[in-house]
């Protein structure tokens, strides 16, 4: 396959994409284009939901697989676009739209990798998924596919994950996880005129103070500290009402040392306040410097880091990192775009390290 014609396609493809609202939990428009652009190449994808799964030909089982992953939905547009979010716009080799840079460049230059490598001789077998609900870690996305992984493809085994979010072609071989916390403290409501009562934001005073100056023990190399932020603080309904609830929100990032309940339990031995974790599934993730594709990567000229942004990632039971054409920056924010020079250096990379 000629490599000008390669990305091409692959800009053709991000450009109707592009063109296609898929905010996560209706990606449905953008997954059937995607499917009908394979099926228009003799690919045979199976779906789940808006989630797209293809296996090579020659999968057998005993070898090891590499899954190729990205994930099709945005985020809303920002307010502050200067231009059509929607608009495919090519301007030198910028190509500017929605999604372009998170991570649509990951996502079609890893469906050309897939369809080249899956032609070859290779000692592994080789996977690609493009999934869906990324950005909200929604159920019906790659929470849906793993447990279906067997019925979609019996037999099938994944070992490793290369995840195509931007990252500048740099290996982020370690991501933190990902905790949100309600936590509330209760008083006693009475006239403020004359003090009754028990005040709900006195009670989570000192709570709020711990969460401020906590600081976990374990500093991971890549990630740093486990960190913590009081993010919302909701109490109060007028102002000669002495407050009976105080409700709060903790956001925490948790590096590789530490479980998601771990630091849950932590919490809760410290504060009075009553608190509920909203889920516990996104845990930091880590894949070994010395797992021969990193160790590849690191001989190729790449750099490993943490990254910390959460991705698809978390989710994942198998070992994974992730490498993407673009730069992090750029996502979620307005005039996003692209280098079309990025896709070519990506699918050299990508081909170079899985070669």
């Amino acid at each position: 396959m000629d490599k000008e014609k390669i990305i091409t396609e692959a800009v053709e493809l991000l450009c109707r994409l592009i063109a296609t609202p898929r905010v996560s939990r209706d990606e449905t428009a953008a997954s059937d284009i995607m499917e009908q652009w394979m099926r228009e190449r003799r690919l045979s994808p199976l779906r789940s939901g808006n989630n797209l799964l293809l296996v090579c030909p020659d999968y057998r089982p005993g070898r090891e697989t590499v899954m190729l992953n990205a994930h099709i939905d945005t985020v809303r547009p920002v307010a502050s676009w200067t231009r059509d979010p929607h608009s495919p716009d090519i301007e030198g080799d910028r190509l500017y739209g929605i999604g372009s840079n998170d991570c649509g460049g990951g996502l079609v230059t890893l469906l050309q990798v897939y369809r080249i490598l899956a032609e070859r001789e290779r000692t592994y077998n080789l996977v690609y998924l493009t999934s869906c609900e990324e950005e909200v870690s929604g159920v019906n996305g790659i929470r849906r596919v793993i447990p279906e992984l067997q019925s979609l493809a019996p037999g099938i085994k994944v070992d490793v994950a290369i995840v195509g979010e931007p990252t500048g072609m740099q290996p982020a071989i370690a991501e933190k996880g990902l905790m949100v916390i309600d936590m509330t403290a209760r008083g006693k409501s009475g006239h403020a005129a004359r003090n009754e009562g028990v005040n709900a934001i006195y009670e989570a005073l000192d709570d709020m103070l711990w969460i401020r100056s906590h600081r976990f023990g374990k500093v991971s190399e890549l990630l740093g500290p486990t960190l913590m932020s009081l993010t919302v603080v909701n109490a109060g309904t007028q102002h000669n009402v002495v407050p009976d609830e105080c409700r709060m929100v903790i956001d925490v990032r948790s590096n590789e040392h530490y479980t998601n309940e771990e630091i849950f339990d932590e919490i809760g031995k410290n504060v009075k306040s009553e608190i509920k974790a909203r889920s516990f599934h996104l845990h930091s993730s880590h894949i070994s410097p010395e797992h021969p594709l990193i160790k590849k990567c690191v001989s190729m000229g790449m750099t490993p880091f943490g990254s910390p942004t959460l991705s698809d990632q978390a989710l994942m039971p198998w070992q994974s990192f992730k490498l993407g054409p673009g730069d992090s920056a750029r996502s979620h924010s307005a005039d996003e775009y692209i280098r079309i020079s990025e896709l070519r250096n990506a699918l050299d990379t990508y081909l170079e390290l899985l070669g």
